[in-house]
């Protein structure tokens, strides 16, 4: 039997093949074209059960089947598998794109919505009715019979050269590789840089010391490595992925923008922000640009006044872009006496994941275990249950997949499985990947302190899936506005800084010891080290999303990555060389048909609720039981069952104050 075509919370993926997804998915899509016909045809009286409900579990089986293959495809690609995705996306793209376009769904739903039951409904049912009438008009409910054509055939060209966007990405990433032979061009590299590309080459049966474009990889040398030449090498390569050759994306860009912005103004809104932003916080693009803006006019100056003091430190003269990260280092490490290379023996992956198991029981009132022998789809994969520390309800499951592969796409994700209700004992299943360091040496993988706020913030998107008591699946867990679905994971890193959290798991992995007060004490110190960059960065993130997505006419702005750099320029360190364009690698913005697109603004606006929401522990206790259980209940329990605002509100007793990300990150000035 096909392993595709029944939903399995033990999913197999060890019994998954390439060759199961066509007749697989062609087959849920049939069930799912009869599910919409039977629904439709339902001669039964409409009921929020009926329409409703039916209308939530309609696609659910193809739901499944097509985020298992997606994860596969983005964890454990092969040439068929990418093959095999590619060919079932553009049918099933049709297909949900068309359910809103449907005239005798819509007037079912419409009916309904007008019914005397639909007027008395209160809580999560009238907002899920709302939220679906309100999205069928948004995705051309009410086009006509040609706008409904040309909608459904940009959402399927979306898709397609969306996907084809990610895989030039993956693959240009992939190509690239620097071999050193001579030791004595490792130079300041910490020694287990140097031990995992000795690791890397001898993985490709070579000699010397392999380096490559993933984070684990290229990070160390760009922060340490002495040789300037390679620094560079290193630095234009990363900054130009994707950007020529047989992956070029920049004939994509332009497309993918024109196409969002075409379906918006089909759908009657200005522009593609206005579009996407409608049910976000923000509500429209130039809110979103006015709060970057506000943020940025707060930051500009401590941000000149960094970039002045690292060019005096380094007495180089002008630092160019591939400078920057090596001389802070040399810089932090003189102002604090501080180098991150130093906490990697506390940080053990093993250690640092049970204490952060330990950390959420005491806070969220939860209990994590290991789940042996279940099937992932590479041995390093690990299965995690979630219980309620009270009740042993169990919750959910997830797999953690923390090391990086060449086929694995870069970064670090959550992603949900099944959407459950443990309340009815189904319990959600979840994911969490990452390309952490890995293990070398015979010795555990031992993190950076980033890469372990890394764990602590997907771990809090994954918690998010798995404690949603909702009952409506479009409604649960992480299907919230997308300026509000990074509060449960950005406020998670709060804990990895903590002296009180930080004792539960950050012990050398040979002595068992604590992190020294002195040490601790240095860390802390540098923790706002040129927090106005690092702001400035993500800014700059922001802004050019905004920007592509608002004003950018090829016409008259010419070539996209130019234009990108041009805007990205101002929120850089250094000079961008002319052939920066990370742009054509920023899959953020171009890896989907939305994705973070008109959206990057996200992180900046979940920060500020974060920082602010995070006073309210260190004020009870950052362990206190009370405010995580309330934490839990009206924030992470509650998936999108009410107004974000209200729901913040309802921790917080107030509405956020931007004020405490600014204190935090040292850039409020008297």
């Amino acid at each position: 039997m096909n392993p595709l075509l029944e939903i399995s919370f033990r999913v197999p993926f060890d019994q998954i093949q390439a060759s199961d997804v066509a007749p697989g998915v062609h087959a849920l899509l049939e069930q799912s074209r009869a599910r919409l016909d039977a629904l439709i045809h339902d001669t039964r009286p409409r009921t929020y059960e009926t329409v409703m409900i039916a209308l939530d579990r309609l696609t659910e089986k193809l739901d499944y089947a097509m985020a298992v293959v997606r994860h596969l495809e983005s964890v454990a690609t092969t040439p068929d598998l990418r093959a095999a995705f590619n060919a079932v996306q553009p049918p099933v793209t049709e297909f949900y794109a068309s359910l809103p376009l449907n005239e005798d769904l819509w007037r079912v739903v419409k009916a309904y919505s007008e019914s005397e039951e639909a007027k008395h409904l209160a809580g999560t049912a009238r907002r899920f009715l709302k939220k679906t009438v309100d999205g069928f008009r948004r995705a051309g409910a009410e086009l006509d019979a040609e706008g409904k054509a040309r909608l459904k055939a940009m959402d399927i060209e979306l898709a397609r050269i969306t996907t084809k966007f990610a895989e030039n990405v993956l693959d240009s990433t992939n190509e690239w590789e620097l071999l050193i032979e001579e030791e004595s061009k490792l130079a300041g590299l910490p020694a287990t840089a140097i031990a995992a590309a000795r690791a890397s080459a001898e993985s490709k049966q070579k000699t010397g010391w392999r380096f490559t474009l993933q984070a684990p990889s290229y990070l160390p040398l760009m922060t340490y490595l002495d040789d300037r030449s390679i620094r560079e090498q290193a630095y234009r390569a990363y900054n130009s992925r994707a950007s020529s050759g047989a992956h070029d994306n920049r004939a994509l860009i332009p497309r993918i923008l024109e196409l969002r912005d075409a379906k918006a103004k089909l759908l009657g809104f200005g522009d593609f922000p206005d579009l996407v932003l409608v049910e976000r916080m923000a509500h429209t693009g130039e809110r979103a640009e006015v709060f970057l803006k506000d943020l940025h006019a707060k930051t500009q100056a401590r941000f000149e006044e960094e970039n002045r003091e690292l060019e005096a430190f380094a007495g180089q003269g002008v630092l160019e872009a591939w400078d920057i990260a090596y001389w802070s280092e040399k810089q932090r490490q003189a102002l604090y006496d501080f180098d991150e290379e130093a906490l990697r023996p506390y940080f053990p992956l093993p250690r640092v994941q049970q204490g952060m198991f330990e950390i959420f029981r005491r806070v969220l009132g939860i209990h994590v275990i290991e789940e042996p022998g279940v099937p992932g789809w590479d041995p390093a994969v690990k299965c995690y249950a979630i219980y309620d520390h009270d009740t042993g309800m169990k919750l959910g499951s997830f797999y953690a997949d923390w090391y990086p592969r060449e086929n694995k796409r870069g970064g670090a994700w959550m992603d949900s499985l099944i959407t459950g209700n443990p309340a009815a004992g189904e319990p959600h299943l979840g994911l969490i990947c990452g390309n952490l360091t890995p293990p070398v040496d015979g010795k555990p993988a031992l993190l950076t302190h980033r890469e372990v706020e890394t764990i602590f913030h997907e771990f809090g998107h994954l918690l998010h899936h798995c404690l949603s008591r909702v009952e409506v699946r479009s409604l649960a867990g992480t299907n919230v506005a997308w300026d509000f679905v990074e509060l449960p994971s950005q406020i998670m890193e709060n804990w990895c800084w903590e002296r009180e959290s930080l004792d539960l798991f950050a012990r050398h992995y040979e002595t068992g010891e604590a992190i020294p007060d002195e040490l601790f004490q240095r860390m802390r110190n540098a923790r706002n080290f040129r927090s106005a960059n690092a702001q400035m960065r993500q800014l700059g993130f922001a802004f050019v999303d905004l920007s592509l997505h608002r004003r950018y006419d090829p016409a008259r702005d010419g070539d996209v990555v130019g234009y990108s750099r041009a805007i990205l320029q101002d929120f850089s360190a250094a000079r961008l060389p002319e052939d920066h364009s990370m742009i054509t690698g920023f899959t953020h913005l171009f890896s989907a048909p939305v994705a973070y697109g008109a959206g990057y603004y996200s992180y900046k606006w979940a920060e500020v609720l974060e920082a602010d929401a995070f006073t309210r522990f260190r004020a009870e206790g950052i362990f206190s039981g009370r405010t995580g259980s309330e934490f839990r209940d009206r924030i992470l329990a509650r998936g999108d069952s009410e107004d974000p605002a209200e729901l913040y509100r309802s921790f917080m007793g107030r509405d956020p104050d931007p004020k405490a990300l600014l204190e935090r990150n040292g850039l409020l000035r008297a």
